[in-house]
Parts: structure tokens; sequence; C-alpha cells
């Protein structure tokens, strides 16, 4: 498997959290490439066989990370997993990659986090060449089933685990102008040109919560002032030329 996909984290100030999360890949993974991506404050190392630690200039964000973390992949394929997940006997990444052998049109399989899957569709409903169109984002929607996987739907946007198809993220990227508050916003972007499956068999853990998630560094870059998100809407309309975005 370590041929053909490489797993992909982008850290910041959670050093307990990704060598926890790097010790469980190992475990079931023992030669497989991880590459992060560090933007935090004041980088510690992180080194061991197959690691692969990009450090930035500090608070660069989440997406200008993603974009860092993929531009380096050589593999088909990438693994996404957050710096705070656990891998355990129920994170097969070959169950991923077989779904997407068997249907080449997919870019995009997400698995589970602790059994949830948090996929959503997209509605575009197209408007006037002045005013744009509108989109529609529901929670929990999904499409037809994947023909042969019936543990798998299409949908428009998956969880933050995810396997994707190198060449089809590179095309589309991460808007790095998204520093903190984002997710949705890439398969946003991607509507129409990527092919997005949820699977429900390959599931990841999550990290109990500890006191490092009440560091109050961390929490004022992870919960951002609202101008950020009036920003991210403000990119969103101008970029995707749109009127309205409603969210369900």
């Amino acid at each position: 498997i370590s041929s053909q996909v490489t797993i992909i984290t982008k850290t910041f100030l959670r050093y307990k959290q990704l060598r926890v999360l790097l010790d469980s890949i190992r475990k079931f993974y023992s030669d497989i490439k991880v590459i992060i991506a560090d933007d935090s404050l004041q980088p510690e190392s992180v080194t061991g066989e197959n690691i692969q630690h990009y450090i930035m200039p500090p608070a660069q964000g989440w997406f200008a990370g993603r974009n860092l973390a993929v531009s380096q992949v050589t593999t088909k394929y990438f693994l996404w997993v957050d710096d705070d997940f656990l891998f355990s006997e129920k994170t097969k990444i070959e169950k991923l990659v077989e779904v997407m052998e068997a249907v080449p049109e997919l870019d995009v399989v997400g698995g589970s986090v602790q059994g949830n899957r948090f996929y959503f569709s997209i509605l575009y409903e197209e408007g006037d060449e002045n005013e744009g169109g509108c989109l529609y984002r529901k929670s929990g929607g999904k499409f037809h089933r994947l023909p042969g996987y019936p543990q798998c739907h299409l949908a428009s946007g998956v969880v933050n685990f995810f396997l994707a198809r190198t060449d089809a993220m590179q095309r589309v990227r991460f808007d790095p102008k998204l520093q903190r508050v984002a997710h949705s916003e890439f398969f946003m972007d991607g509507l129409g040109s990527l092919m997005v499956a949820s699977c429900g068999d390959v599931i990841i853990d999550h990290q109990p919560k500890t006191q490092e998630n009440r560091n109050p560094t961390y929490n004022k870059f992870r919960h951002p002032e609202r101008s950020e998100g009036k920003f991210k809407l403000q990119l969103h309309f101008f970029k995707n030329h749109l009127k309205c975005i409603r969210y369900g």
C-alpha cells in the first residue's frame, strides 16, 4: 500500500497529539510515508523513518498547509487525516483504495470518524449573469449508492478523513486565503469537477480531549473571530459568482 498511498496532515501547536497519531499509524502501516505541514509558532523536531516534516512560517493556516502537503505527494493517492486522529484495526486504507481502483471516475472517498461520516450534498441553482447563482449545502445529504459497494454513497463533500486522487486534488487546490474556517469550501470549489463518495466501513478514531485542547494560544487560532467567517463568505460569493449560499 505504501507504493500507492501517502498519509498527509497539517499540525499547529499539537505535537503531543501528532506523536500519538504517528505511533498509531506505525502500528498498522510500518513503512508508509507520512507528510506533515507545520505552521506552529515555535516548531519542534518531528523525525522518523518515512516522515517528512515541512516547517512553514507561523500561522499560515489550514488550507495553505494542505496545499504544501499535497504538493509533496508523489504517490497516486493520499490519505488526509487530522493531527489528533488515531488509527485502529478498523482503519483499513486498502478498502478505500479498492473502491477508488474499481471506480476510476471517483476523486475522493471519505471514511468515518468514530462512526460519524459528516457527508453533505451541495446543489447549485444557476442564476443570471449579473447576480450569479445559489449554493445549497445540506448536512447529511447524499445521492445514490455506489454500484457494488453498498456501504458507500455518492455525496458532494465528506469528513476530514478521506483518500484522494493526487492529480485531481492538485487541479482543484485548497484556497490559501482560507486560513481557519474552512472544509466545505474546498468541496464547493470542486463542485462539478470532483466526484466524491463516502464509505462507512473504514473508521478512524479521535483522540480523547486533553488539557492541550484548552491551550489558550491554540484556541485563539482554532476559534477565529467573526470577521474571518465574514471574509470567507465574501470570498465565496466573489470567486464562485454567487448571490446566495444556504446551509441546511
